[in-house]
């Protein structure tokens, strides 16, 4: 039973899973959406919410906070020079997944996450 575990596995190590969704988030901020499976893309919500509200304190800790999960630093610059300020006066819920369907491979939920 997986009571009272949070988040996703998807058969993956810890590291590779801290990965995928760094890199997942990184993409998220350069480029604005990202087409992923549904799963991934509500994991990635619950990855990338925290660290757009700490890009929107814009101090130099955050800063730091935020540089241990994305260390892309024109993704960092980003975050703090255009997606910090912009979500400055919304209290959260700052990405939105849209159900496209399935995958013609393996018939996998496909998503689109964006930022609103």
């Amino acid at each position: 039973m997986n009571h009272r575990k949070k988040g996703r596995r998807f058969n993956r190590t810890a590291e590779h899973r801290n990965a995928m969704l760094r890199n997942l988030a990184t993409s998220l901020f350069l480029h604005g959406r990202v087409e992923t499976t549904v799963a991934k893309a509500k994991e990635l919500r619950q990855f990338a919410e925290p660290i757009i509200t700490k890009a929107k304190r814009g101090d130099l800790h955050a800063k730091r906070l935020v540089r241990r999960d994305i260390q892309h630093e024109e993704a960092v610059n980003k975050l703090f020079g255009e997606i910090g300020p912009r979500y400055a006066e919304r209290p959260g819920g700052y990405t939105r997944v849209l159900h496209l369907g399935h995958r013609p491979g393996d018939a996998a939920d496909v998503a689109i996450i964006e930022l609103v």
